[in-house]
């Protein structure tokens, strides 16, 4: 999204195809300020957010979504099960679980091949 000067910010930051950034303490809408697409997202966060990640990702990106597994003790309403209800109306498909650690479950999502535009 352009501000008032119709410059993008992350033109302004200079921000460039190719490098990563670690963005600390920034508020909920930064990312949405900077309008990029991404090649990955990788999320812990418990609401459903997934529809606005989707839109944020280049057309063979990818959203990782993790989840704590039922023997790690913590107390979820995320299950792989939620992940694919939320995914696959929207048009995003499983690709692959992953064991992230003894505590975290971790399932990569693509946009279907058949909704993605070049």
């Amino acid at each position: 999204m352009a501000g008032y000067s119709g410059t993008p910010l992350w033109k302004k930051l200079g921000y460039k195809t190719g490098m990563s950034a670690y963005i600390d303490g920034a508020p909920s809408n930064y990312i949405s300020l900077l309008a990029l697409p991404v090649d990955v997202v990788v999320t812990w966060l418990p609401q459903r957010k997934l529809e606005s990640y989707r839109k944020r990702i280049v057309p063979g990106g990818v959203i990782w979504v993790s989840w704590p597994k039922k023997s790690s003790g913590l107390k979820s309403n995320i299950t792989e099960d939620t992940i694919r209800e939320v995914a696959l109306p929207i048009g995003l498909v499983d690709v692959k679980v992953c064991a992230v650690d003894a505590v975290w479950s971790g399932l990569k999502l693509m946009i279907r091949r058949t909704e993605r535009t070049a």
